[in-house]
């Protein structure tokens, strides 16, 4: 039988890095899925040196770009490679309000319409593995967060908090749609909250900014390997086989907030989401 293969976003450190060796070593081949080259090159020793079984690579992909995403969603299936898993495990947090590439709010702009993006491109690949899975790494700052439509990006009223919830509830809207959707495939789609992990999101690369904060606050957070086992259970465990549209935190299934059950607010971000993306025309 071939190896599954797996796509881990984000995968240059923190989570991401931990959740890609816990997969390949499921003797899985994973691709690590990242937007800096130098860094991503040293989390690939670093997973190597990890690995018991299984294989990884490094590819390049900025989910902050719409251009660059379909560039190489594009290559990908080109290279008539397998895709079985995809772990939506990349996030931003921006104390000020940054823009993408094409002008969306970051952490809205990253941490969810460029993972609609690339798994949507990609989507007719995992449709061909026999048990495809699509994980998505929400938070439970999904329950504060709020999708005001007239402002989206945030251009007034912007707050880290504001930001981060808005984009992680897109996160579970997503997933819940996307699992809706399908219905009658080989594909599960869940989603869930990795508790407290010390990683170095937030921490800005350029300044240091909230490096202090980590260091005081990281005895009290789980380490990023015990973060990762929720996102490492949905990709792999025989115990989902069949299970979709879900929430989990600490591998077991959890209720989510008002908001993400909307099924009204879901497609209405479904379609801002595929209008904003070029994919079709919105209903909205």
């Amino acid at each position: 039988m071939n190896r599954k293969v797996a796509i881990v976003t984000g995968a240059n450190s923190g989570m991401g890095l931990a959740t890609s060796v816990a997969i390949a070593n499921q003797d899985i081949h994973v691709i690590m899925l990242c937007r800096n080259e130098e860094r991503g090159k040293e989390a690939l020793k670093k997973a190597e040196q990890q690995l018991t079984k299984g294989s990884v690579e490094l590819q390049l992909c900025d989910l902050a770009s719409l251009e660059n995403i379909r560039s190489y969603a594009k290559r990908f299936i080109e290279s008539e490679q397998q895709l079985d898993i995809f772990v939506a495990n990349a996030g931003v947090v921006s104390t000020k309000r940054q823009e993408t590439a094409d002008g969306y709010e970051s952490m809205l702009g990253v941490n969810h319409l460029g993972h609609f993006l690339l798994i949507q491109l990609l989507l007719e690949k995992i449709k061909e593995s026999s048990d495809g899975r699509i994980v998505i790494v929400s938070s439970g700052a999904h329950k504060w967060g709020k999708l005001d439509f007239d402002n989206l990006q945030l251009h007034s009223g912007f707050n880290v908090m504001k930001g981060y919830g808005q984009s992680k509830l897109a996160n579970v809207l997503f997933a819940r749609k996307l699992a809706k959707e399908l219905i009658g495939t080989n594909v599960t789609v869940n989603a869930l909250h990795p508790s407290a992990v010390a990683t170095n999101l937030g921490v800005n690369r350029d300044t240091g900014f909230g490096k202090a904060i980590h260091r005081v606050l990281k005895p009290f957070f789980l380490t990023p390997e015990q973060g990762s086992k929720t996102a490492v259970y949905l990709a792999t465990s025989s115990e989902l086989d069949g299970v979709t549209g879900e929430y989990f935190i600490k591998e077991q299934q959890a209720p989510i907030s008002k908001r993400a059950a909307d099924d009204e607010l879901a497609l209405k971000l479904w379609d801002w989401s595929m209008e904003e993306t070029g994919l079709t025309k919105s209903r909205v």
